[in-house]
């Protein structure tokens, strides 16, 4: 495999900087990018708050002007900014440089085409990486323009549409950015909102000296915990490192999973937009489904990852879409996913209610108990999901994406990593005796087969 072939994932574009991840490779892509593009127009690009992501930005932008497109650079913004720019201004696609939560060593490149559409490996991104292997040369000169574009009170007017902020309540508020980008962008929503907050790690550092900017790990929440409680908030934020995701954790400090704040923020939108449809991912937990067909919704589900789900918004016209990982999707944000998004629809909820966020989350969590996904190294992984497919045979099973299997009170799905060799495990039960054995009876197959 091919250093290029090693950096090309499944949905974007990630290596170790300056051994895989080099300028001379990133302006090769940024060319590649701007001959492979379908529309003619202006190219975005963005990037985060790492050490060397202006370097591999000015790279991605001299190769796309070599490649004669013209160009705007954003500046350091989140990655849910990029996909906004690109369906707002329309323009013709847009590559943000971040590795997301991925430690410092790292750098990538998230890419998209015109109206926000994701390039994932089944919709170009391979076929852009094959261009870039065919280049042998040094960039040619500059054809296309350059201009800088601030997009940041755009972008800020955009999100409060979801809500009315006039009916906004007041509330307290502890704020976790993990020294990512969050921490420039969160500042310019607060004069428009009558919220209390107190800033955790608001420093852009790259480095993230505080934790990683993974809020699905649970250490990386002990510092945000412990702030809530202490100052008594209503509530706390924590986002991951380029800021397209966060995670709610209420007045006592537990995270709100990605099943039930899909299931708070799916009733939302089905009281605006009646009988809609709305989009779970295949590891969704069943209180969101439930919830959904509650509020007189469609409930579809649909694989784990973002391209899959925004083709199928479009496919469904889906008004809403929530991931069990944190990524939740709008219609009226050109079917991208937005961290900020999700989190003032969902204090908008919150300061409405006239309950604790807490409250308004027990409904959803008291159902079902669940596991966090566990990973395990296969050599095979065809073989054994169907070894776990034979010895669960008295299930309702399907392969939407790896192996699905309901029970009445229960359910399993060990898929396949499309980069690793990997399979990944979650389970749902509602005791948890069940889940217990579920996974213990999971794990020994894959284990010893």
């Amino acid at each position: 495999m091919s250093a290029v072939d090693q950096i090309f994932k499944a949905y974007d574009i990630r290596g170790k900087v300056n051994s895989e991840l080099t300028p001379a490779v990133v302006g090769h892509i940024g060319f590649a990018f701007g001959e492979w593009l379908p529309s003619g127009g202006i190219v975005a690009v963005g990037r985060d708050m790492r050490p060397d992501s202006k370097e591999l930005s000015d790279s991605m932008i001299a190769g796309l002007r070599a490649a004669g497109r013209n160009v705007w650079d954003i500046g350091q913004v989140t990655s849910d900014m990029i996909y906004f720019a690109v369906g707002h201004y329309r323009l013709a696609g847009g590559a943000m440089i971040t590795a997301s939560h991925n430690p410092g060593e790292y750098n990538g490149i998230k890419l998209c085409r015109e109206e926000a559409k994701p390039i994932g490996e089944e919709t170009g991104l391979f076929e852009i990486r094959d261009k870039v292997k065919a280049l042998n040369s040094e960039l040619g000169p500059a054809l296309g323009q350059l201009s800088s574009k601030d997009i940041v009170e755009d972008w800020i007017t955009h999100v409060l549409s979801f809500i009315d902020p006039a009916k906004l309540k007041p509330l307290h508020i502890v704020v976790d950015a993990g020294n990512g980008m969050a921490g420039k962008i969160f500042p310019e929503l607060e004069p428009y909102v009558p919220f209390e907050v107190d800033e955790l790690y608001f420093e852009l550092d790259g480095t993230f000296p505080n934790h990683i900017a993974n809020p699905l790990e649970p250490k990386n929440l002990v510092d945000l915990q412990k702030a809530v409680k202490t100052t008594k908030a209503d509530a706390g934020i924590a986002f991951d490192g380029d800021g397209d995701r966060a995670v709610l954790l209420d007045e006592k400090g537990e995270p709100l999973s990605g099943t039930v704040m899909t299931a708070i923020l799916a009733q939302f939108f089905l009281s605006k937009y009646p009988g809609s449809t709305i989009l779970c991912n295949a590891i969704c937990g069943r209180a969101a489904i439930e919830a959904i067909k509650a509020a007189g919704g469609k409930p579809v589900r649909t694989r784990v990852g973002h391209s899959f789900i925004k083709a199928d918004m479009r496919k469904h016209n889906a008004v809403f879409a929530g991931e069990h990982s944190g990524h939740y999707y709008f219609k009226d944000n050109f079917m991208a996913d937005s961290g900020l998004i999700a989190v003032v629809v969902g204090l908008y909820i919150l300061s409405n209610s006239n309950k604790s966020l807490s409250s308004l989350a027990e409904p959803f969590r008291k159902k079902y108990v669940q596991i966090n996904e566990t990973n395990f190294e296969v050599k095979d992984k065809v073989a054994t999901m169907k070894l776990i497919a034979e010895n669960f045979a008295d299930g309702q099973q399907d392969w939407l994406d790896g192996l699905t299997v309901n029970f009445p009170d229960s359910w399993i799905n060990v898929r396949p990593s499309n980069t690793e060799p990997l399979l990944r495990f979650n389970a749902e039960a509602k005791t948890k005796d069940k889940l217990d054995f579920l996974t213990q009876k999971v794990t020994s197959l894959i284990k010893n087969g």
